[in-house]
């Protein structure tokens, strides 16, 4: 292994010099992924901005992909491009699982808009809790060059999610929508799939018909992840009785709408949670027992070395956690906060933290690590042979929350 120390993870910070031992490990890759332990740490939101601007000012890269949904970024991808909207309402609005309720993401994104780097979301929509905004996404095309259809979607799909509970402003309101979901008669989930299915076909079919532009290559898109976002629920209500095991819808529907921006953008840089970006199944027993293939595994079956994985670790600090709200409503929880580490030697992060830099940049090519097997998340150890999983690790010794707005 070959360490790196780093100077800073201040994003503003214009020498870029300590990040240099990047453009080796990095190469001629069209897509560097960048993990984080842990989502709503501060530090690893600096991590991600300050790599973004380096790859984009250094290597010629040309777009941020989110781990959020992928209908939804399409406003915010218009306005940092210098198109209309209001950023504190993309921030609520266009970057799912809230993600975007922070400083640091804010500060991100006027610096995109500055430099035209361009966003994506690339995960299902509704933050994995509803269809609805994929469908609505695929309306702003069909009210224009298909009204007639138009009218029968919002008549018989959009209907069809009135089960939808319309207290949404809880942290986790998706798991009462989940919960509604399942209780549906299934008669009704059926109808659900075979109405998006028929929707995604549509489109498709009518590719040329709608002229074959980019609106519609991107109401298509929002079909296809309309598509796999159902899937994905109805795979929840199938529970044991799937066909296949280990089903992890989600994931290969983001690595297929990687894919589909990789027509469009040259290089782009993919931020999401280490467990999705490591080329190495997730689990985590005794909780998810199956191997859930990831998100770095799909692409590094397509990509091959045109995908560079950059994960993060760290040596401890306070965590941001959610509990339920005892007797609270459906869907809400409270914000508490745990401190976490130090981390033990079979553990990344553990044998990261005694190389003697509180921040540095960790080259895994070639490296060996016997007894190695578990990297953290917050306090929860995840089983992971980290030199298959990540080209390379970027190191912190201690986390704090990010600054929530």
């Amino acid at each position: 292994m070959r360490h790196y120390p780093l100077r800073t993870l201040d994003p503003a910070d214009e020498d870029f010099s300590d990040l240099e031992p990047l453009r080796e490990i990095v190469g001629d890759a069209r897509v560097v992924a960048v993990g984080e332990s842990h989502h709503r740490v501060h530090e690893f939101h600096q991590l991600r901005y300050r790599l973004t601007r380096f790859l984009v000012r250094e290597m010629g890269f040309g777009a941020m992909v989110l781990e959020s949904g992928f209908p939804e970024g399409l406003a915010v991808n218009d306005w940092v491009h210098g198109g209309p909207g209001d950023r504190d309402a993309l921030l609520r609005d266009g970057i799912t699982y809230r993600f975007g309720r922070c400083r640091e993401m804010r500060d991100q994104l006027d610096w995109m808009r500055a430099h035209q780097v361009s966003f994506y979301g690339m995960d299902v929509p509704g933050s994995s809790g509803t269809t609805v905004p994929a469908i609505e996404a695929c309306l702003l095309l069909l009210d224009d060059v298909d009204p007639a259809y138009a009218k029968v979607v919002r008549s018989s799909l959009l209907p069809l999610f009135d089960y939808l509970p319309g207290d949404r402003s809880g942290v986790a309101w998706v798991a009462p929508a989940l919960q509604a979901y399942m209780a549906l008669d299934p008669a009704v989930r059926h109808e659900i799939t075979a109405r998006i299915a028929a929707l995604a076909a549509r489109l498709q079919a009518m590719r040329v018909a709608y002229g074959g532009t980019e609106r519609a290559e991107i109401a298509i898109r929002c079909a296809a992840t309309a598509r796999h976002m159902d899937a994905f629920m109805a795979a929840m209500a199938d529970g044991a009785t799937r066909t296949y095991p280990a089903a992890n819808i989600r994931d290969s529907a983001m690595a297929e709408n990687v894919e589909w921006i990789l027509g469009r953008e040259d290089r782009i840089v993919v931020c999401a949670a280490n467990g999705h970006v490591q080329r190495w199944p997730y689990w985590g027993p005794p909780i998810i027992n199956d191997k859930l293939t990831t998100v770095g595994e799909h692409l590094a079956a397509t990509l091959g070395s045109d995908l560079v994985v950059i994960g993060s670790a760290f040596g401890g600090g306070t965590v941001e956690l959610y509990r339920p709200l005892l007797g609270g409503p459906p869907g809400h929880v409270e914000t508490f906060t745990e401190e976490v580490g130090p981390f033990g030697e079979d553990t990344i992060d553990g044998v990261l933290s005694r190389i003697g830099f509180p921040l540095h940049l960790t080259d895994l090519r070639g490296a060996a690590l016997p007894g190695v097997t578990k990297i953290m998340s917050a306090s929860a150890e995840q089983p992971i042979d980290p030199v298959t999983a990540f080209d390379a690790m970027v190191f912190t010794e201690s986390v704090t929350p990010w600054n929530a707005t």
